[in-house]
């Protein structure tokens, strides 16, 4: 099939172009690169199936319907802004990126019967007042513009399955972490605990360090991705997709580095916006699209430590 994937050049949206390349399809990738990079793509420019980046801006009407009349099948689509405290500074750009640019992400699609997987988050959740995990018919309450925007990307690619019938899938999946994830503080808590450890630095910790996160691989998040992307069934449909198991932040920092005194617990940013237990239930994904996450928490966080090392020689 030919893929196009928007936000492809981000740490997530590589790990799906490299499954669906191993998968024998095309893939054109559409980033602005205003959070990835074209060096997260460079092992893929030898590939045949590769169709390349197209660096461009997902709100450029003229430049997605020149891309959708490549016969695309299936538009992954991941480019948004993503950053909490910039959504929080800057809300009406984020609107704009997040939802009128699905908007015309939609309206691309629309022209061509193209299927859209949009990847939203779990943030559109309320947080959870039990400790049972979160399914997809949990109350949504953002608590960020982020958050307001993604959900409000939700319901518009929703309604064009139901006005026109166009395939539409909507992904909710969890904390995401792995190799290519930024380390400063626009990355995810993974990732800024291990580079920090490398270095010699204490890892901050915002508030009492209670909240709790459900994390998950990125190789498992893409083939998640890409699993719902073949689904017949999955059309009209929301998925989750997690471990299904939570860790404190305080827990998961000592599991990292395994000492208190390198532990320093600093004020929230935006403690407004914070979700105190995050845990996903799984199960939908696990029997609508046969999906199930492989790669422990130990385990990826081996993989990306060593990966980190790699990368810094």
């Amino acid at each position: 099939m030919n893929v196009l994937v928007t936000g492809g050049a981000g740490f997530i949206g590589r790990a799906v172009v490299k499954r669906l390349l191993e998968d024998r399809h095309k893939v054109y990738v559409l980033d602005n690169l205003s959070n990835g990079s074209k060096d997260n793509l460079i092992e893929f420019e030898d590939c045949t199936g590769f169709k390349g980046l197209i660096v461009g801006d997902i709100r450029d009407e003229g430049q997605l319907n020149r891309i959708f009349k490549r016969n695309i099948d299936i538009c992954v689509h991941m480019a948004a802004q993503v950053n909490v405290q910039a959504s929080i500074d800057h809300p009406e750009e984020n609107y704009d990126i997040n939802v009128n640019g699905t908007f015309r992400i939609m309206e691309s699609a629309r022209k061509t019967n193209t299927k859209v997987v949009l990847v939203s988050t779990c943030m559109v959740y309320a947080p959870a007042i039990t400790s049972s995990p979160i399914t997809e018919g949990h109350r949504t309450m953002p608590a960020s513009p982020y958050a307001g925007s993604k959900l409000a990307a939700e319901n518009l690619a929703g309604s064009y399955y139901y006005a026109y019938g166009l395939p539409v899938v909507i992904l909710r999946p969890f904390n995401i972490y792995g190799p290519f994830q930024k380390t400063n503080m626009e990355g995810g808590v993974v990732s800024i605990f291990v580079s920090r450890k490398i270095r010699g630095e204490k890892l901050p910790i915002f508030g009492q360090g209670n909240q709790t996160r459900d994390l998950m691989f990125v190789d498992d998040c893409a083939d998640f991705i890409v699993k719902a992307s073949y689904s017949p069934e999955a059309g009209g449909e929301i998925f989750n997709a997690g471990s299904g198991k939570d860790i404190s932040v305080n827990d998961l920092a000592m599991a990292i580095v395994k000492e208190k005194n390198m532990i320093k617990h600093v004020p929230h940013p935006h403690p407004q916006s914070e979700i105190n237990k995050m845990v996903c239930d799984n199960r939908k994904s696990r029997y609508i699209l046969g999906w199930k996450p492989r790669i422990s928490l130990t385990k990826g966080i081996e993989r990306l430590e060593k990966w980190l090392r790699e990368a810094t020689v």
